[in-house]
């Protein structure tokens, strides 16, 4: 027979445990909406202490570091880049044994691909078509994981016409992965890939011409999240700029 208290202290261990999950997802959104980047680096760090760790915590901080590392490449700092793309492959690895996450370890391994060549463009003819195949194996495992269409459109996006490439195809890819996430549950709740899916978007018909299209996107954000920065003050005041060019 179990005593009492024995339930008393689990049942207090798994609140804790889901208060400090909730607590690191609003934190992360918190730091994405407000371009704090040096909160979202604290909390992945705070999170890469916690031991031991679950493989659903890992796959938590996996997402973190994913857009981290995403911001450092865009923002050409590559030293810290490197840095939280080694630990991320790490936690990748531990997940790869994990038969639940095969399209998500898939997912993630395409767009650690894409970092490494963003890092090092030489890397693109070795590397590059294993990061497609990554993402094409994301979908194929699992068609209802709107991650593994993300990472697809970006190749299509990023790649070079010549290449193979296709903007309006990386859009497709794109929204069907805004409507999947949107079917889940609490899949628009405080979701830092969700907003930025959204605002990728936006960006997306931006860069086709289709303006308006656009702007309804960055409507649409600004009504989940009034304050978010860079749409409010860049993106949407670039875009009405274009329209009138």
């Amino acid at each position: 027979m179990e005593r009492p208290g024995y339930k008393i202290i689990l049942c207090s261990f798994m609140f804790l445990t889901l208060n400090l999950r909730a607590s690191y997802k609003s934190e992360i959104y918190s730091a994405y909406v407000n371009n704090k980047m040096e909160t979202w680096k604290t909390v992945i760090d705070r999170m890469n202490s916690v031991s031991p760790k679950s493989n659903d915590f890992l796959l938590e901080l996996l997402n973190y570091q994913y857009g981290y590392i995403g911001w450092c490449v865009g923002n050409k700092k590559n030293s810290e880049a490197k840095k939280y793309l080694d630990l991320a492959e790490k936690n990748l690895q531990i997940l790869s044994d994990d038969d639940r996450y095969v399209s998500l370890v898939n997912s993630y391994q395409a767009a650690f691909y894409g970092y490494r060549i963003g890092l090092n463009k030489f890397l693109a003819p070795f590397i590059g078509l294993k990061s497609i195949d990554c993402a094409k194996l994301a979908i194929s495992s699992d068609e209802d994981n709107p991650f593994g269409y993300v990472q697809y459109a970006n190749i299509q996006f990023y790649m070079p016409a010549v290449f193979g490439g296709s903007k309006k195809e990386a859009l497709e890819y794109y929204i069907i992965a805004q409507e999947l996430m949107e079917k889940q549950p609490g899949g628009t709740t405080e979701n830092w890939n969700y907003l930025s899916l959204l605002t990728v978007i936006a960006q997306s018909y931006s860069y086709m011409d289709d303006f308006q299209s656009s702007l309804s996107y960055l409507d649409k954000i600004l009504r989940i999240e009034p304050d978010f920065g860079w749409v409010k003050n860049e993106l949407y005041p670039q875009v009405l700029k274009k329209m009138k060019e």
